[in-house]
């Protein structure tokens, strides 16, 4: 099967030992809920995807006090070749992933300026709170001496994060005091009417 972003992160956590689903889940979250979409039932159904993929297999299981015994996983050596594979592919192909606000900004002068102004605000606010918490992730992982390869992810995000900041914050800027002109009903003819095919008459 071709690796999801959590087939990738579950082989990765295996890399480092033999463990069951829910350990899997509580440090998948822990050091991957910034990069990846983690549900409980989506972890151990990829698992057992997995599992069925030969990229895993069970080793028995354990028990804990009085909790209920839990199957443990190990990697198997096609599922570190697979993630290998995988991980090698997505460092070097740049993908376009159709993110959602690009487009959003592509269509935005069909939304009042003032309320584009006003929705870019918004988005700022949670920006700021995403670059807060990144910035926590990546001080206590520097203060328990965490290796800097295990945060590399959250390092770039916490960079993706500042540089849209910066640049939504100068575009708020410019779209609020009228120096990005917006789309009106005259600039709107205008562009029509500079794109629409001249008659014979008018070429001669």
């Amino acid at each position: 099967m071709a690796l999801t972003p959590l087939g990738v992160t579950i082989l990765g956590l295996l890399c480092e030992r033999t463990m069951h689903p829910y350990e899997m889940y509580q440090l998948a979250t822990a050091r991957r809920g910034c990069l990846v979409k983690i549900r409980p039932g989506s972890l151990y159904h990829t698992v057992g995807r997995l599992e069925c993929d030969g990229l895993v297999r069970t080793t028995g299981t354990d028990r804990t006090g009085n909790r209920p015994e839990r199957t443990m996983y190990e990697i198997t050596e096609t599922g570190r070749k697979a993630l290998v594979d995988r991980v090698s592919d997505m460092l070097a192909t740049l993908g376009n992933e159709f993110p959602q606000f690009p487009l959003a900004l592509a269509e935005a002068h069909n939304v009042d300026a003032g309320t584009v102004v006003e929705l870019l605000r918004e988005r700022l606010v949670h920006l700021e709170q995403a670059i807060s918490n990144l910035e926590t992730t990546t001080a206590v992982a520097h203060s328990v001496e965490t290796p800097r390869i295990f945060v590399l992810g959250d390092e770039y995000l916490l960079t993706l994060a500042r540089a849209e900041h910066q640049w939504l914050s100068a575009l708020v800027t410019e779209i609020d005091c009228g120096d990005l002109p917006w789309l009106t009903p005259e600039l709107l003819d205008r562009l029509t009417n500079s794109r629409r095919p001249r008659s014979g008459s008018e070429r001669d």
